[in-house]
């Protein structure tokens, strides 16, 4: 069956793959997610032929998915930017990454402690800028993963509820690493006058509805500010390591330490002990607040960086 033939049937599957085609273009998506907009950026991070990625990227424009932003008049360049259908995807991609570190590289158990993989994947974080992507808090401000007056404490964590409100699936406690969820962010609460006091804002994020999010920040007290992260638009920007329970994805226990500039300095993971993880983390803010900062790896090309791709 050819691929417009595909797109053509009247399932939402067969329509969503002839429109976004291949695992390639998926990782176009990807990488589109994470911040990459430049062509020789694709094809430095993918190592795609200049060929098939002029392809993919002409079918994702096409499809609504990518849009060109024109960033040079002469010679015409353009950056390549996901849509709000493009967003739509990194659920989807998600999805993904979670069946494939469960299934393909894992045996198939749930948990929510990251593996080995991800483990990898997360701590080469440090030195990267993190997203700049707007995440809507429990108060219902926007918040961003970055504040350019202070370091950032960003913690992601799988879920805290009030008690007496449905929330948690059944058997939670039993996956490993579910349990400490309410401990770390109640610890948060406690040290976040020293943290302050150390030039750091507190940021906890999970995949929780806000008002879940604002009732559990109620019962709890918390002096700071949680984050939902229920479209995936930092989870997948970063690829975060999460597993999925109760029909949603959630995300494995990480904690970065974030300079003003947005760079990603610190890495905790994994989290084992939720409470000490607290400590560690204030200790590590003097300890970095006071360094020099060392170079940081850009997440893309820089706006000066020539683009030799098509226009």
């Amino acid at each position: 069956m050819r691929r417009e033939e595909l797109a053509d049937t009247d399932c939402g599957i067969a329509q969503a793959l002839g429109a976004v085609g291949d695992w390639q273009s998926l990782l176009v998506v990807r990488e589109a997610a994470a911040g990459v907009t430049r062509f020789e950026g694709f094809a430095r991070e993918l190592g795609l032929s200049r060929r098939a990625l002029t392809e993919r990227l002409g079918s994702l424009v096409e499809h609504g998915v990518l849009e060109k932003v024109p960033y040079s008049d002469r010679p015409p360049r353009h950056d390549y930017v996901l849509t709000a259908r493009g967003e739509g995807l990194l659920p989807v991609l998600l999805a993904l990454q979670e069946w494939g570190t469960r299934h393909v590289m894992g045996d198939g158990g749930l948990t929510g402690e990251p593996a080995d993989g991800e483990l990898h994947r997360v701590r080469g974080l440090v030195g990267r800028r993190v997203p700049d992507v707007e995440l809507t808090a429990h108060d219902g401000s926007t918040v961003r993963l970055a504040d350019p007056e202070a370091w950032t404490v960003l913690f992601f964590f799988p879920g805290a509820y009030a008690p007496g409100s449905a929330g948690y699936p059944p058997r939670w406690d039993e996956v490993p690493g579910t349990r400490g969820c309410t401990l770390e962010c109640v610890t948060y609460g406690r040290r976040h006058d020293a943290l302050a006091a150390a030039g750091a804002r507190v940021l906890g994020v999970s995949t929780q509805h806000p008002q879940q999010q604002a009732a559990f920040a109620a019962h709890a007290g918390l002096p700071y500010l949680l984050a939902s992260d229920q479209d995936g638009l930092a989870a997948s920007a970063l690829r975060l390591p999460v597993f999925r329970a109760g029909g949603s994805d959630r995300l494995k226990r990480v904690t970065l330490l974030v300079d003003p500039v947005g760079v990603v300095r610190g890495v905790q993971a994994p989290v084992t002990d939720p409470a000490q993880s607290v400590d560690d983390a204030l200790a590590d803010v003097r300890r970095l607040a006071a360094a020099p900062e060392p170079a940081s790896e850009p997440a893309s090309a820089p706006a000066s960086e020539p683009a030799q791709g098509p226009a």
